[in-house]
């Protein structure tokens, strides 16, 4: 968060990018989008330590029809039945898939599933929140970093973590600073090319394209990590899910490319 700001603001000072002035408006436009940024990051990384990888992967595969659902009503778009199916294609393999998980978590089910809530939420709010007219997407950015950073530090107090942090003791091991300060860079750029992807796209592309890309995760995480229980129904599952992110991105590319239908008033003319 604090890479976020600094890297945004003084991009802003140097006139690289722009973005709205605070002023009071700037909580009530931005809300709720700050609470569902923070506890997306939370319930993910808790969600993270209680499952093996290639599971988390594929339970994270039920943000995609949350964020299908959530688009329709908050943003009003509509889906051709081609999309919806290969939607729940990729759904039906999660289920296959995990419905085989051989090392089954309650805790960490439940926490991976409120972050694909929270995840399908942030989504949707921030294309809606990236219009020009309201915050536009640097905005969004900075914003949501602003108002949660302060709250997640009284958060790392409370629980304890921060008093882990300071007594860490690699802090003047310069090889361990370096690879910080870069996995700190390299979160900017992935939430940076997130909402990017959102501004050009939409919010349930953007999921799927998540999806088809942790997927590789799953794979190699069969080979290396160690935590992997291999069953066929497991695996089954997994190509299921890709087969239906791969139709969906076929489908998504083949109604971009669609010449657009003439206006009525083009028509006229």
């Amino acid at each position: 968060m604090a890479t976020t700001i600094l890297i945004l603001y003084v991009s802003k000072l140097n006139k690289i990018i722009h973005f709205p002035d605070f002023d009071k408006s700037i909580p009530v436009k931005l809300f709720p989008l700050p609470l569902l940024y923070v506890g997306n990051h939370i319930s993910g990384l808790t969600s993270t330590s209680k499952l093996s990888l290639p599971m988390f992967t594929v339970l994270r595969k039920f943000t995609i029809p949350l964020t299908l659902l959530l688009e329709i009503i908050i943003l009003g778009k509509r889906y051709s039945l081609g999309i919806i199916v290969s939607v729940f294609t990729i759904i039906l393999g999660a289920f296959i898939a995990a419905g085989s998980d051989l090392s089954f978590n309650l805790e960490g089910y439940t926490f991976v599933l409120l972050n694909d809530i929270f995840t399908a939420a942030n989504g949707v709010y921030t294309k809606q929140k990236m219009d020009p007219k309201e915050l536009g997407k640097y905005g969004v950015l900075f914003y949501n970093a602003y108002f949660m950073v302060i709250p997640t530090m009284i958060i790392s107090f409370s629980t304890g973590d921060l008093q882990q942090v300071t007594d860490f003791k690699h802090w003047t091991n310069l090889l361990f600073l370096f690879q910080f300060l870069l996995s700190c860079f390299l979160g900017f750029l992935l939430m940076y090319s997130t909402v990017l992807c959102s501004h050009y796209n939409s919010a349930l592309t953007t999921s799927v394209v998540g999806a088809i890309k942790n997927i590789s995760i799953a794979y190699i995480g069969m080979l290396v990590g160690g935590d992997y229980i291999f069953s066929i129904l497991n695996f089954i599952g997994l190509n299921i899910c890709m087969a239906g992110g791969l139709r969906y991105s076929f489908l998504t590319l083949r109604d971009n490319n669609k010449p657009k239908q003439p206006t009525d008033v083009e028509n006229t003319s």
